[in-house]
């Protein structure tokens, strides 16, 4: 069953010289008990279109047009006090930074009490109590203990731990982590991703996890959506992204990624070019700028999804790229 539904999103920023659009008709879906990749270059939309979810755009940023249904209800028709209802209690988020996500002058255990108060209407010694199992559950050692303590006094891997009991504690049917492992090591990050299926599985959720990182998202994904310049590229289960990737831009991405069989002193390959600014994005594919299968055709009108070989499962939006899989 589809638990969350995104249909035609689009997001503009307002400036004086007028709007300027950083997400442009994205159709995105997330099954029940399912993991949702978003990867893509920075600036290309993964973060804002999930922050569209829990209706917390920036400043000046805003959903303009589209559907976003969570259990039927599209979100973008609520009021913010019926949103509140739902952040944290239903849909859960880990943000990006735990440094400046966490309040620095709280400490930690009653920064996520203070959500199980209000969410859940739980007694403070209630609150107490089951923040130190969301503590343990996410693996901090001496729970009790680092409920007591300052966000600076722990680590970076400790952080994003208390940042995933955060986006825990309200049992959400959904958890949206927006690269929560960024700023970390490749230890600390194998070991979060690694927390996130276990719980996951553990609490039957779905999980959204937006990062830039293909390697990163190989092992905790079921589906993984390629986003450029505001749209979807291509949309297909993780195993098809590695097997056949299809759309130019996927395999550039993945034609980047750094490998043990690489030969000495080998330059890494690179996608020529930078994503279109807000407002200068060019007719037809953004991608066609930056594109080796580019043609005239492809500024003529921006490409729709389309199954590959008949595959559902599996959408690319390229024709050419599809030509030269017939």
């Amino acid at each position: 069953m589809t638990l969350l539904d995104i249909k035609g999103l689009t997001i503009d920023i307002a400036r004086d010289t007028g709007p300027a659009r950083v997400v442009d008709g994205i159709d995105l879906s997330v099954m029940e008990g399912e993991s949702l990749g978003i990867v893509g270059e920075s600036g290309c939309g993964k973060s804002l279109t999930m922050l569209s979810v829990v209706g917390l755009l920036p400043n000046r940023i805003h959903a303009t047009g589209g559907e976003v249904r969570f259990r039927g209800r599209d979100l973008l028709t609520l009021s913010a006090k019926e949103l509140r209802r739902i952040r944290g209690s239903e849909i859960g988020f880990i943000f990006q930074d735990p440094m400046t996500s966490l309040n620095p002058v709280i400490r930690v255990g009653d920064q996520i009490a203070e959500a199980l108060i209000y969410q859940k209407s739980m007694t403070k010694a209630a609150a107490r109590v089951r923040t130190v199992e969301l503590l343990a559950l996410v693996g901090i050692p001496a729970p009790e203990e680092r409920a007591n303590a300052w966000p600076h006094e722990l680590s970076g891997g400790m952080r994003q731990r208390v940042m995933i009991a955060m986006g825990l504690a309200g049992n959400p049917k959904l958890l949206i982590a927006d690269e929560p492992t960024t700023a970390l090591d490749v230890t600390i990050q194998a070991q979060i991703v690694d927390l996130v299926r276990e719980l996951k599985d553990r609490l039957k959720m779905s999980v959204v996890w937006i990062t830039h990182d293909l390697a990163l998202i190989a092992g905790l994904a079921d589906r993984i959506a390629v986003l450029y310049a505001g749209t979807v590229v291509e949309d297909a289960p993780v195993d098809a992204i590695f097997d056949r990737p299809t759309h130019p831009y996927t395999r550039a991405l993945l034609g980047s990624l750094p490998t043990l069989a690489g030969a000495a002193m080998e330059r890494l390959p690179f996608i020529p070019g930078t994503p279109p600014e807000p407002g200068r994005r060019p007719m037809g594919c953004p991608f066609a700028p930056r594109c080796d299968l580019a043609r005239a055709s492809c500024t003529e009108a921006v490409p729709k999804l389309q199954a590959v070989g008949g595959d559902a499962r599996h959408k690319v939006a390229c024709p050419v790229a599809l030509e030269g899989r017939a």
